[in-house]
Parts: C-alpha cells; sequence; structure tokens
C-alpha cells in the first residue's frame, strides 16, 4: 500500500514538473528565474523578463538582492531581506523570456532580481 502511494506521488510530480504554468512558459521560468540578472558585463545585460511578463523597451526596473538577516532563526523558515541595490533600464526585448538592459544607477550584480516599479494603493 504504501509503495502504490509513493509510486502515485512521484508520478503526480513528474507530472507537475513537465507541465507549463503559463503559455509559452515553463515552471523554472515562471517560478525561479523570473527577473533573474542572467548575464551582466560593462553595464550592459541580459534578464530574464521578456516579451512574456509584459516587459517593453525603455521600462525601468528596480533590482534588488537578496540578502539573509543576520542573527538566529526567529521562525522556521530562513530569514532574508530584500536590499534595494540600483536600476535597470529594459533596451531590447530578445524573446518571450529574456530582455538586454543596461544599468542606470546602483551596482547591480548576477543573480540580483529585477522588477517593475510595485504601485502602493
Amino acid at each position: 500500500m504504501k509503495l502504490r502511494t509513493a509510486i502515485r506521488f512521484v508520478s503526480g510530480l513528474l507530472l507537475l514538473g513537465s507541465a507549463h504554468v503559463a503559455p509559452a512558459q515553463g515552471i523554472g521560468h515562471s517560478f525561479f528565474m523570473r527577473g533573474s540578472i542572467v548575464g551582466l558585463e560593462s553595464g550592459q545585460g541580459v534578464i530574464c523578463i521578456g516579451k512574456a511578463d509584459g516587459a517593453e523597451p525603455a521600462q525601468l526596473l528596480e533590482v534588488y538582492r537578496i540578502e539573509p538577516i543576520p542573527g538566529p532563526p526567529r521562525t522556521a523558515a530562513p530569514a532574508f531581506r530584500r536590499k534595494l541595490v540600483g536600476h535597470v533600464r529594459v533596451e531590447q526585448i530578445v524573446d518571450d523570456h529574456f530582455a538586454r538592459i543596461s544599468v542606470v544607477n546602483g551596482a547591480p550584480r548576477l543573480h540580483d532580481i529585477a522588477e517593475t516599479k510595485r504601485v502602493k494603493r
């Protein structure tokens, strides 16, 4: 009985991992890579935000670095904070998943996360 349940669980995970979450986007892009700076050299780079994410040329994006919060953990979940480290501008849409960027200000690095500015309501 336990073996049958385990086989069903693993089969479900395999099916879920192979399914697309949104049109033209895989689960890796939607959950793990979206917004990541995947290439950066001399103030020019590539981010994992493209046409499918609504990126447009000349769009200004905030760049955040994820940092662990020092000290003893307060909860079972790891404690992290987002630190604003600069801004980038979308220069060119490459395809559904990627765009070329230029650094506007700050010191963004590889693997930092770029996103559109959030409007408070």
